[in-house]
């Protein structure tokens, strides 16, 4: 059975395309569409396209990123948790950080990210150690403040989206590059979405 999902499921540019990634691309996607539209039925796509996109990952010997698809299942069960239970009897609310919340986002990211890429270069045969790290951590903090439901996960996730086209395009993921660069326009368009949210009376 793993054999037959790493299978060409077609050919295009001159690359196969895994039934795999075909899968997890598709699962990604109605993810996204769904957070956009704070549907709960988001966080159960984002594990399984997790599940996926780390038996992809591992293979491609990005390590940093299959890792991460591990963390992601648990964060995503911790996001689905906070949408179910929402906050007070209600559903959690569109909000922003808070000064400090914005910046210790920032400061986990600038000094998570070469950490990591430290960590993969000395310990993982990862091929681009430090290109690796910083989507990780990006990704790995806007889901916490998507899960909490912060609007600046969107911004948060177009730079993330945007670093992740150049990372897979070195890897011949041309499918997942497709994937994240359809989903930089769908992260601006959440982004525009949730602010039209709070503006509302």
């Amino acid at each position: 059975m793993p054999e037959l999902l790493f299978a060409p499921a077609f050919m295009a540019w001159g690359a196969p395309f895994t039934w795999l990634e075909l899968a997890a691309f598709l699962l990604s996607l109605a993810m996204v569409l769904a957070n956009q539209r704070q549907r709960i039925v988001g966080w159960p796509l984002a594990i399984a396209a997790s599940a996926l996109y780390g038996l992809l990952f591992w293979r491609g010997q990005l390590f940093g990123e299959a890792l991460l698809q591990g963390f992601f299942i648990a964060l995503s069960s911790w996001g689905w948790w906070q949408w179910w239970r929402g906050e007070a009897g209600q559903a959690l609310p569109v909000r922003r950080l808070t000064r400090e919340g914005w910046w210790l986002s920032v400061a986990a990211v600038g000094l998570l990210g070469p950490l990591l890429g430290l960590f993969l270069d000395r310990f993982t045969q990862s091929p681009l150690p430090y290109w690796d790290a910083l989507p990780t951590v990006g990704s790995v903090v806007a889901t916490l403040l998507l899960g909490r439901k912060f609007i600046e996960n969107w911004p948060l996730w177009v730079a993330v989206n945007l670093v992740s086209v150049g990372l897979f395009a070195q890897r011949g993921y041309w499918l997942t590059v497709i994937l994240y660069a359809l989903l930089l326009p769908l992260a601006w368009q959440g982004w525009r979405r949730w602010q039209r949210e709070m503006a509302a009376p």
